[in-house]
């Protein structure tokens, strides 16, 4: 896989005769190894190890249903009272994060409300802080540690 713009990580490989599997930490089970899933499982270490978001309070491909479709979130990171606070939308290294990525994302939140966006496809990463009520939103120059957002 591609070396991405992020801490490299110790992950869990195998391999059948059809596919190759990445360990996730989060889901405690083998997931077929694509390039976003490849982006996703740095992202999970990174925020983890990095920058202090526990395990046990992130969902992975957290499933959710809108206007009568089911979608699935790749990640969403939670405070300490369990609140959803970041949402992570990511996409393989060879795509181009465009305005149809944000806008992806922020139809997600349409159902979180959190106040944090963050897209990446492993190269490059934005985080958008959200503020629902006025309806604006700010790019951030930094992701934001777990202590931050609880706070």
């Amino acid at each position: 896989m591609q070396t991405l713009n992020l801490p490299a990580i110790s992950a869990k490989l195998k391999k059948d005769s059809e596919h190759q599997y990445i360990w996730d930490v989060v889901r405690k089970k083998y997931v077929v190894l694509q390039p976003e899933e490849w982006v996703r499982q740095h992202l999970i270490h990174y925020f983890h190890l990095q920058l202090g978001y526990p395990l046990s309070l992130m969902l992975v491909e957290k499933q959710f249903k809108s206007a009568g479709r089911i979608w699935r979130a790749d990640i969403v990171l939670h405070d300490l009272q369990g609140s959803p606070k970041v949402l992570v939308e990511c996409k393989a290294p060879e795509v181009t994060l465009s305005e149809e990525t944000f806008l992806q994302a922020a139809k997600y939140n349409s159902v979180y409300q959190v106040p944090l966006l963050i897209v990446s496809n492993g190269m490059q990463h934005y985080g958008v802080l959200v503020n629902l009520e006025k309806g604006s939103c700010q790019f951030l120059r930094e992701l934001p540690d777990f202590k931050t957002i609880n706070t």
